[in-house]
């Protein structure tokens, strides 16, 4: 298991200050780099690492630190240096905090948790050779199993680091599991959870009183054969973890959206207009910031993930874009060259409290304007009960319920034109852009009806059944 410790300061830790901060063990203990020297860990004589320490992230991007944190700190940016600790040895937690204490007191900042700052010399006195050597050098996995990554949290919000995108790379490419442990009272960012949206990929929590059980599902788990698997009856069926009871009715909701686009693959492309039409439509300017992990640390720039995307292609390339502090608003978008072109899969996700009303008559003008300049292939909206912050606890929460779909116009295009815009027993669609090519817009409800998503069902069902032979939808 490993605790986190992060130091929080106005200026970037040089490496005078640095190496001040990892002599917090005193002479005896050595240093190591990893990960390209982007890692150093604090060591044990033996080489067994104690605490490893990230390079520094300079966060520009306003509210970061509160969302992830709840530690409010002046405006500006600021330096994030995080470090773990391995709580295989007892002093390692404090060595991590007396590290970030001492960058802290040098640079005028602050340590989250702040109980865990010091600045003394924390002298290691366990027998580090009685404690099994880590299965693995990925800092954030704690467990390496055959078929299993594991990773043990303990902190109020799980965020997707790039700790823990780490972990995520590694379990992918050696075909295994992410599962990630949590006390009850932990939750996720909606890009963690994005994450662990597929099986065998967990999140496992570790409730005092019931054992373990899947946060997301509410399944009973056990740890079997190096993995944690359902708890099944006789006749092989789960159960569902008393713990796990519906999240209590606060008023407050999300708006969900989920869209394709398609662009030809030219040199002029840029990416992420799409994703920064949605922000203005619904929020009434660009997203704060973009990253490729938490915390998100760049200022808005099309340009700059286009960038990123050029360098990294053919691979596919993932980021989070982030909204201003005063309304919760947070999108992962992936970006991927396929036959076809380029296409972008974006998720936003925007908070309300209970006195908010989620801009449902927005949708439409921005159904529009994706499709005249952006490249829609489809667009989903969706509202839920949920919480303003976009955060996800290990609760039980109803699911989104549809509002609106559209088609981009060239999808639109492979579809019968009189059977798509008469569905029988569907509703009949809104016409976007020029009659010769318009984009398909069907209502749904307003988000309250559950029977919405039978609709949507029969609707989508429909549309691929009058798909023109040899071009289904996508």
């Amino acid at each position: 298991m490993t605790k986190d410790v992060i130091a929080l300061t106005p200026q970037m830790p040089d490496l005078p200050t640095l190496l001040a901060g990892l002599y917090a063990g005193g002479p005896d203990l050595g240093l190591n780099t990893t990960a390209d020297g982007a890692v150093v860990q604090l060591c044990a004589p033996d080489g067994r690492p104690l605490v490893s320490v990230e390079a520094p992230i300079l966060i520009q991007v306003p509210g970061e630190t509160t969302r992830l944190l709840d530690h409010a700190v002046e405006d500006g940016p600021l330096w994030w240096t995080e470090a773990r600790a391995s709580t295989a040895v007892a002093e390692a937690e404090r060595l991590a905090g007396s590290f970030a204490g001492r960058l802290a007191t040098v640079l005028g900042g602050t340590v989250w948790p702040p109980e865990a700052a010091t600045t003394g010399v924390v002298p290691l006195t366990t027998d580090v050779s009685a404690i099994p050597v880590p299965a693995t050098g990925t800092p954030a996995v704690d467990v390496f199993t055959a078929t299993t990554a594991v990773v043990i949290q303990d902190r109020p919000l799980i965020a997707m680091t790039s700790w823990l995108s780490d972990a995520l790379r590694t379990a992918t490419s050696t075909d295994r599991a992410l599962q990630i442990i949590t006390p009850p009272t932990a939750r996720l960012t909606l890009p963690t959870r994005t994450a662990l949206r597929g099986l065998p990929n967990r999140w496992v929590v570790q409730d005092p009183e019931h054992g373990y059980y899947d946060g997301l599902s509410g399944a009973v788990l056990h740890w079997k054969n190096g993995t944690f698997t359902p708890v099944r009856d006789e006749d092989g069926a789960a159960s569902v973890a008393e713990a796990f009871k519906p999240a209590t009715e606060t008023g407050e909701r999300q708006l969900l959206l989920t869209l394709r686009t398609r662009h030809p693959a030219d040199a002029d492309l840029v990416l992420g207009r799409a994703l920064e039409a949605a922000f203005r439509h619904l929020t009434g300017a660009a997203p704060a910031g973009w990253s490729t992990a938490e915390p998100v640390n760049l200022p808005w720039s099309t340009r700059q993930l286009t960038d990123l995307a050029r360098a990294r292609a053919p691979r596919p390339s993932w980021l989070i874009a982030v909204g201003h502090p005063d309304r919760p608003a947070l999108a992962t978008m992936r970006m991927l060259r396929t036959t076809a072109g380029v296409e972008e899969d974006i998720t936003l996700a925007l908070g309300y409290g209970r006195n908010e009303t989620p801009p449902l008559l927005a949708v439409e003008a921005l159904a529009a304007e994706l499709n005249a300049e952006h490249g829609l292939v489809t667009l989903l909206t969706a509202r839920r009960a949920a919480r303003r912050d976009l955060t996800v606890p290990a609760r039980l929460e109803p699911p989104p319920i549809p509002v609106t779909f559209t088609l981009g116009h060239d999808e639109a295009r492979r579809i019968r034109p009189v059977r798509a815009e008469q569905p029988p027993g569907c509703p009949v669609p809104t016409w976007l852009g020029p009659p010769a090519e318009p984009a398909l817009h069907y209502p749904l409800g307003d988000g309250t009806d559950p029977q919405a998503w039978s609709t949507f069902q029969q609707l989508t069902q429909h549309l691929k059944q009058q798909a023109w032979p040899g071009r289904p939808l996508d």
